[in-house]
């Protein structure tokens, strides 16, 4: 090879090496850009979604920004004016996905809470309570069978008595007088004396579960998180720690959460969703009666010494009715009606904040026959006696909260935030609909020599 020759070959691999060289310094200067935009918007990001809303933070421990920026409307422009207000301008944003707390039944809500709850007490805070969910689905089957059975027992007595032509007299008759109880509202019957049940109410169609919400789209869920037995449990455990129920006092609560909200009973509003405190605790009532009265009648049926006196008076009322053959169906009515006043003195005990036996002994039975003829009389019989190792009326709003549809007490809860951070923070803007929790955005940028870079960015609340 000629000299000549040999010089054009190394000047074309040296022309080569500084190609691919100039190739790898553009294909990196091209990467660095990419970064640094990415940088930004990452940046940008995270810092508007520090501007997250410090009263539901401080008060109810969730992390939501609220997007409205106290305008009290939405508007997607606010978040990438936002963007662009912390270094990601000279780009055009898209949101491609974006959830705020009451979407999709208010799963980020509830999610998030299963991370605070977590991350606070650890899934042994309730492992005692699982071997528990079992027992609460039962009791709840049994109280509807149990009542089921007594709608049947009093009907069929009544064709009974109608088909003799008799009717049971109406002196020292429990069947009848309990009968005639059931017509009185039941927070006259079981509020103790001393307490004076909240005259609160708030207007319903106005509540986030009732009217039209803002709507996100695209799907953040995280999969991670399950909505088994623990999750539903941790979850109310948050509830029963952040809000209030009737028998709270102020002082109970670690917080600074007082009671000056919308509602005062809000553990019963989540549970039942009324517009009143009144309507609300009347509404737990009955659910914890069905419960009582199922372990009540279950206890009276295998106690010898209760079923021997209901036998005693079923056979008297019969004799005087003339209708001796009737007195076992008669004494199943009376054992019915005796359960039910005992539940009206469990719930008397429930509401002063004390404890019942879960299952009845003829220790810790409270009503005789006689006490049942005056359970509408005032002062005719005590409010009952506490248990100290029995189940409180707070034990009971866990059983309720647990066996509710996860999906309704979530966004009764949101109601209650909203309305409170509207009425106890004086944050009038605040629409729980508004609050975000997770977003996904696109975004496009020049880097130059007309070379254009897209990409994606999530940021969520954990």
């Amino acid at each position: 090879m000629q000299k000549g020759e040999v010089t054009a070959f190394l000047s074309l691999i040296f022309i080569l090496l500084m190609a691919m060289v100039g190739g790898l310094m553009e294909s990196a200067s091209i990467h660095m850009a990419k970064n640094y935009r990415r940088a930004d918007v990452n940046r940008a990001l995270e810092s508007v979604f520090a501007e997250y809303q410090k009263e539901l933070l401080e008060n109810y421990d969730i992390f939501a920004l609220e997007t409205s920026y106290e305008r009290g409307m939405y508007s997607e422009d606010y978040i990438k004016k936002r963007l662009a207000y912390f270094g990601a301008g000279g780009m055009d944003h898209d949101i491609q996905k974006i959830e705020f707390l009451t979407d999709n039944n208010a799963r980020a809500f509830y999610e998030q809470i299963l991370y605070y709850m977590e991350h606070k007490y650890g899934l042994n805070m309730m492992k005692n309570k699982i071997s528990m969910t079992d027992l609460w689905k039962k009791q709840e089957k049994d109280s509807k069978e149990y009542r089921k059975e007594e709608n049947e027992k009093w009907g069929n007595l009544e064709d009974l008595l109608q088909d003799e032509g008799k009717k049971l007299p109406e002196e020292n008759n429990p069947i009848g007088y309990v009968d005639d109880l059931k017509q009185t509202p039941l927070l006259n019957l079981i509020v103790p004396e001393g307490m004076t049940v909240s005259g609160k109410s708030f207007n319903l169609d106005e509540s986030l579960s009732v009217r039209e919400k803002n709507q996100g789209y695209g799907d953040l869920t995280d999969e991670s998180k399950d909505t088994g037995t623990m999750s539903n449990l941790l979850f109310g455990e948050y509830l029963l720690t952040h809000f209030f129920a009737a028998t709270d006092s102020i002082s109970d609560k670690k917080t600074d959460h007082a009671k000056t909200g919308v509602l005062d009973y809000e553990l019963e509003y989540i549970c039942a969703g009324k517009r009143s405190d009144r309507e609300n605790l009347e509404f737990i009532a009955k659910k914890i009666l069905l419960f009582r009265f199922g372990t009540n009648f279950l206890f009276l049926i295998n106690s010898a010494a209760k079923c021997a006196q209901a036998e005693t008076l079923a056979l008297t009322l019969c004799s005087l009715a003339a209708v001796p053959a009737l007195s076992e169906a008669v004494k199943h009515a009376i054992l019915l009606a005796w359960s039910y006043g005992e539940s009206i003195m469990d719930l008397r005990v429930l509401l002063k904040g004390q404890k019942v036996p879960y299952v009845k002994s003829e220790e810790s039975w409270q009503l005789s026959l006689s006490g049942l003829m005056k359970l509408k009389e005032n002062g005719s019989i005590n409010d009952g006696k506490n248990c100290s190792d029995g189940i409180s009326y707070k034990e009971y709003l866990r059983m309720i909260l647990f066996l509710e549809k996860k999906e309704k007490i979530s966004m009764r809860a949101l109601d209650m935030i909203e309305q409170n951070m509207k009425k106890k923070y004086g944050l009038d803007f605040f629409r729980a609909d508004f609050c975000l929790s997770k977003i996904q955005i696109k975004s496009r940028c020049s880097l130059r020599r007309g070379i254009t870079y897209e990409f994606s960015t999530y940021f969520g609340y954990r």
